[in-house]
């Protein structure tokens, strides 16, 4: 059975390092989707690694061509701190932990040593290369899994702002693909064993199966690895452009924190898989990492992601050493920055808050994630509560209610008013008339002595 890298297909162009589809990148693409496709049944088929979604250098030069991209190594480091670390307090998360004592697994086409941020990052002794007998897991020729070592641990360097999430974390690499696609699931089921003989605590493996194949030992040996308290964090895949929820697999496997790319924006990036397996998202988009021999490149895909969550993971792993793998998967989805009130197909539980969840730990470890206040939950899944976009029938009738209680006390007030005036007016008439009588004269005869006594005249 053929799997693939989940980066995607990309040519990074010459532009900046931002996304193309042109020139040699997609026809690299087309003959790796193409070997892809070529899937046969049993352990021993090969696995195909498929080239990044995105591509680009810090400016390399007389390199080796890759073949994910328009991307060569050695490269020159990228200077500035990316964008997927600025999303990041980096110095509240290095006060919580660095990933000390832990051991992450990375199986993939091997981590380059060479490129310093790795030189010590990498646990040489416990490498292993499934494809050269002779190796120890340190030869990358196709870059992939040294990108992902360097989002994970890579250390600090004068220069560059890029660092790995867990910077004291200890890379175990295994070498269980390549490339040209000469890796297998019968490779990928020894390098889960041996990655728990090894100590590892936290296996990212950014690959899937072809065609979304569900082999049973695929599934047993993972079923071992999570036996064994191992956190296993996969990425979800990059055929999501369609929009379309199916399953990948190991990603899908019960207990597997399956990773989505999201965007600067928080939102899934178009190529990420949705499905209602995917655990969280994570960075994916336009991804600074590490290359053979030295220096960086930008690549995307959820192959990238998922280190980013592996990284999360390891960092629990060093401050928490007594939560057990379910326990770390639970803090990571409960504490993901939510786009819904609960999960989703797009981006699971939300996107990896690495600070929140080394901080909002207080309460001890939870077995799984809740959704947020406001939802009821039903055996069929999470349902948001009905959010009337106008008012309810029963505040339309205390509004009606309200308008005839004001109009009714309006109206009375006017009546009482009216009363009152005219009340006024009647008692002012009488007392003008009883002065009148009291003198015993009426108004004409008034007016009469007034002018006889010329108080009054002709006006």
């Amino acid at each position: 059975m053929r799997a693939r890298g989940t980066d995607g297909c990309h040519d990074g162009g010459r532009d900046g390092g931002r996304p193309g589809l042109s020139g040699s990148g997609v026809r690299v693409c087309a003959v790796l989707l193409a070997a892809g496709a070529l899937a046969v049944a049993g352990p021993g088929a090969a696995l195909a690694a498929d080239g990044g979604t995105g591509g680009g250098t810090g400016g390399g030069t007389g390199g080796v061509q890759l073949a994910s991209g328009d991307c060569t190594f050695p490269s020159k480091p990228i200077a500035g701190t990316p964008w997927a670390l600025r999303r990041v307090l980096l110095p509240e998360l290095r006060d919580q932990s660095t990933g000390k004592g832990v051991k992450v697994a990375v199986i993939d086409t091997g981590v380059d040593v060479a490129n310093p941020q790795l030189a010590t990052a990498v646990s040489v002794p416990d490498g292993l290369d499934l494809l050269d007998p002779h190796g120890n897991g340190t030869k990358d020729d196709y870059g992939h899994g040294t990108k992902v070592a360097g989002i994970i641990a890579a250390r600090p360097l004068a220069g560059t702002g890029f660092v790995g999430l867990a910077p004291d974390a200890q890379i175990v690499t295994i070498r269980q693909n390549d490339g040209r696609g000469n890796g297998n699931v019968g490779g990928l089921i020894t390098a889960l064993a041996q990655a728990v003989a090894k100590g590892a605590k936290v296996v990212n493996i950014s690959q899937d199966t072809a065609s979304g194949q569900d082999p049973t030992a695929l599934h047993d040996a993972v079923n071992s690895a999570l036996a064994a308290d191992v956190v296993i964090v996969a990425a979800a895949g990059n055929d999501g452009a369609s929009g379309e929820a199916k399953a990948t697999y190991p990603a899908s496997y019960p207990g597997v924190l399956a990773v989505a790319a999201s965007d600067r924006n928080n939102e899934r990036a178009p190529f990420s898989q949705p499905g209602n397996f995917v655990g969280v998202a994570a960075p994916g988009v336009d991804i600074v990492s590490t290359v053979p021999a030295g220096g960086h490149c930008l690549d995307q895909g959820t192959s990238f992601a998922a280190p980013y969550v592996a990284g999360v993971a390891a960092l629990i792993r060093a401050k928490h050493p007594t939560w057990t793998a379910k326990e770390v998967v639970a803090q990571i989805e409960q504490t993901a920055q939510r786009t819904d009130r609960g999960h989703n197909d797009f981006v699971g539980w939300g996107v990896v808050d690495p600070v929140a969840a080394l901080t909002r730990d207080t309460n001890g470890p939870i077995e799984a994630p809740t959704p947020d206040a406001g939802l009821t939950v039903r055996d069929d899944g999470v349902t948001p509560m009905a959010l009337p976009l106008g008012e309810s029938p029963s505040e339309r009738r205390t509004r009606y209610a309200t308008y005839v209680v004001g109009a009714g006390t309006l109206l009375a007030a006017l009546i009482a008013g009216t009363a009152t005036v005219l009340r006024d007016r009647r008692r002012d008439a009488i007392s003008i008339n009883s002065s009148n009588r009291s003198n015993g004269r009426t108004v004409g005869q008034q007016a009469r002595l007034g002018w006889e006594n010329g108080e009054l005249e002709h006006g």
